[in-house]
């Protein structure tokens, strides 16, 4: 019972990549246009629990997990041919708790997650203008694609009973559509497509390999602008896929998961502002059983900011 608490615990930090962990999305409004030459540091902390739907190839009945994660993350935005173009870096600290009721089996752990690097660029709708530029700019459709990767750099040892990182890497590329649209353009539509692709992981359960299928998902944000420095968001994910195999042995456990949440962002000023985001399984197949709620801070920066 001890090493499938070891195994379950290790694979929550495999499943929810450290920036989509609270909120299990790509952020509606990701792809808007922004200035180039701005910088954006993001300070956030986020809770989640999660029960033994957890690891996609081992339940533990009873078992709850709780995280309380802090995260640093930075952006900057930059002209590449003309078009907006982004790369953004991610750095997870975290207190990870589990326990299985009934037994007197627990344990905790702090340290760093795995980090994470984003690079992205509007296809589309997104000009590279500078601040004074995009005083005058009017919101349009955007086209914008990126890809994300997780490096194996969190806290992980194969002996030990709960691990923040996940021991491999893993790569995620994103094809994105922002329309606008509605009286003044208040209200927003974003959808997004994805797909995880995993490394292996060579020291799982000790010395087994973990091998697992790409993980497809499709998102889907409608959002609505009250005023200038207010809008909130109705958020949606499916995703499909992600089985695993130990030792080339199929463990027949492919996910099927849907997930609703909720997002409002509110601007205090043009530098500062507040992002409240929850995130709940509706549907969790095999896959991740994970509630969790992030309070976020962005400050920005750059030439032609006051």
């Amino acid at each position: 019972m001890c090493k499938r608490l070891l195994f379950v615990c290790f694979t929550l930090a495999v499943l929810r990549a450290p920036d989509q962990l609270y909120a299990q999305f790509t952020d509606p409004h990701n792809y808007d246009n922004t200035p180039v030459g701005v910088n954006q540091l993001e300070l956030a902390y986020a809770y989640a629990h999660s029960d033994a739907s957890i690891d996609t190839s081992l339940i533990v009945a009873g078992a709850k997990f709780n995280l309380n994660q802090g995260i640093i993350d930075y952006t900057r935005y930059f002209g590449f041919i003309h078009r907006l173009a982004w790369v953004e870096a991610t750095l997870p600290l975290a207190g990870l708790g589990g326990s299985i009721t009934g037994t007197n089996i627990s344990g905790s752990t702090t340290g760093a997650g795995d980090s994470s690097y984003q690079v992205a660029v509007l296809l589309k709708g997104g000009p590279a203008l500078s601040v004074a530029q995009f005083a005058n700019y009017q919101p349009t459709t955007t086209v914008g694609v990126s890809l994300t990767i997780t490096a194996p750099t969190g806290l992980y040892s194969p002996n030990k009973l709960l691990n923040l990182g996940s021991n491999r890497w893993s790569f995620n590329p994103q094809f994105a559509v922002s329309h606008p649209f509605g009286p003044e353009q208040k209200w927003q539509f974003d959808a997004y497509a994805n797909a995880a692709f995993y490394s292996h992981n060579t020291s799982y359960q000790g010395a087994k390999i973990l091998r697992q299928q790409q993980l497809p998902g499709l998102e889907g944000h409608i959002s609505y602008s009250f005023i200038d420095r207010l809008w909130v968001s109705l958020d949606t994910r499916y995703s499909f896929g992600g089985g695993t195999f130990v030792n080339g042995v199929n463990q027949n456990n492919a996910q099927q998961n849907f997930i609703l949440g909720s997002e409002v962002n509110l601007s205090v000023n043009h530098q500062n502002s507040f992002v409240f985001a929850f995130a709940k399984p509706v549907v969790h197949q095999n896959g991740p059983s994970i509630t969790g709620f992030a309070v976020k801070y962005n400050y920005i920066w750059g030439k032609g900011y006051r």
